[in-house]
């Protein structure tokens, strides 16, 4: 049915796993006409069938893996996709939160398509080639399964570059969705999105958890909040009464909403105080004055972006942590985050570890954080579970 591709002897065992990633050293041989996009089958040296997926020249993921079973890569099946990912969803946050992610990427078996629900609006986010091509009947499928939700696109990731592919940032289908929007988490806050040019589809949904935790600790504490973005974790602390937040990012733009926020909610601004500036520099400055905090939270960007970054992302993670561990107050609480997928749990572990004998601090591990429940991980994929994180208490030695 497909153009065929072979793969190396012995190079067939993590497709044999279920692993939905091919990588272009694995490959033998393919058809001489297969271009980027194009579907394919692929086999092992023997000839025996693997799996089904799309071709994509540019990446080092030469093939992203749809299908284990031969079958027909059409419209029916990315609808029957896209309606499994939609009734997983049904009942699986609380009431009252009017963001959730609908499709998880590998997690939902679609590598490379993001697709989040913010209030009315559906937010698509393609970076591979594989959903590329497949952008038309994606579309046509979530049209179809929510008609009522307008549909705007943010498919401008670097991966994108990666693949050959130019970025894109448009509406697609009904109202246009405004500078900045506010969508309930778990009845209580809401949250500044900006959907048109924030940070990935608008807003960090997978720390979801993670914020309703914060709220539950942080009574009468001061709170400094780092890479606070749109300060949604400050949100939740000034909810739990903290007597002071501190949220400190390096854009502008995104302090801007972060105040609104705290307006819009109708929480004391005077207990709240936003700073640009790099959160390295001033967690040095912070330290040099003898200043600490009783909660930390530190949600860096992804530090490791490929695996020839790593060894660099690893110095990046343990120093930020050491710089934080330094300025926690004696008994204090640290959330320390990565979202990395290229960064397993155990060596986050180990960076923290390594960080807090830098610090001259014991670390105790009192509880593990991790990405919302509708940010689905696939199994066989351990990459898709990108986002760790720990709460640690921190004693002065």
């Amino acid at each position: 049915m497909y153009k065929k591709t072979y793969l190396h002897a012995d190079r067939e065992k993590s497709l044999l796993r279920a692993h939905p990633w091919i990588f272009s050293k694995a490959i033998d041989r393919y058809d001489d006409t297969l271009v980027s996009g194009d579907i394919t089958e692929v086999y092992d040296a023997s000839g025996n069938y693997l799996a089904t997926g799309v071709f994509s020249r540019h990446s080092q993921i030469a093939i992203r893996v749809l299908s284990f079973k031969k079958q027909c890569i059409d419209y029916d099946f990315i609808y029957a996709k896209i309606q499994r990912a939609l009734s997983l969803r049904e009942d699986l946050l609380p009431p009252g939160n009017d963001g959730i992610r609908l499709i998880a990427s590998e997690g939902d078996g679609m590598p490379g398509l993001i697709v989040d629900k913010y209030n009315s609006h559906l937010v698509i986010s393609i970076s591979s080639y594989a959903m590329e091509v497949m952008r038309d009947n994606i579309i046509k499928a979530l049209r179809s399964l929510l008609p009522d939700m307008s549909i705007y696109e943010r498919s401008d990731t670097s991966a994108r570059k990666k693949e050959g592919l130019e970025k894109r940032n448009t509406i697609i289908y009904g109202t246009k969705p405004s500078d900045v929007i506010y969508v309930r988490e778990n009845n209580d806050i809401f949250m500044p999105i900006d959907i048109k040019n924030g940070h990935k589809t608008g807003g960090y949904l997978d720390q979801r958890a993670s914020r309703l935790r914060l709220s539950q600790i942080v009574k009468g504490k001061s709170v400094l909040n780092c890479f606070c973005y749109t300060g949604c974790f400050g949100l939740w602390a000034l909810k739990g009464r903290a007597s002071r937040v501190i949220n400190v990012d390096v854009s502008a733009h995104a302090l801007s909403l972060a105040k609104d926020g705290v307006i819009y909610n109708h929480l004391d601004p005077g207990r709240c105080r936003f700073i640009k500036e790099d959160v390295f520099i001033y967690l040095r400055k912070e330290i040099e004055l003898g200043h600490s905090y009783d909660v930390i939270v530190l949600d860096p960007p992804k530090f490791v972006q490929s695996q020839s970054t790593l060894k660099s992302g690893c110095r990046g993670y343990q120093d930020i942590n050491r710089l934080a561990m330094q300025l926690v107050s004696d008994g204090g609480r640290l959330l320390t985050f990565s979202c990395s997928g290229l960064m397993h749990s155990d060596l986050f572990q180990k960076i923290v570890s390594d960080a807090a004998l830098e610090a001259n601090v014991e670390a105790r591990i009192i509880g593990t954080l991790r990405q919302d429940k509708d940010h689905v991980v696939q199994s066989s994929c351990p990459e898709s579970f990108y986002l760790k994180g720990l709460e640690l208490v921190i004693y002065k030695k």
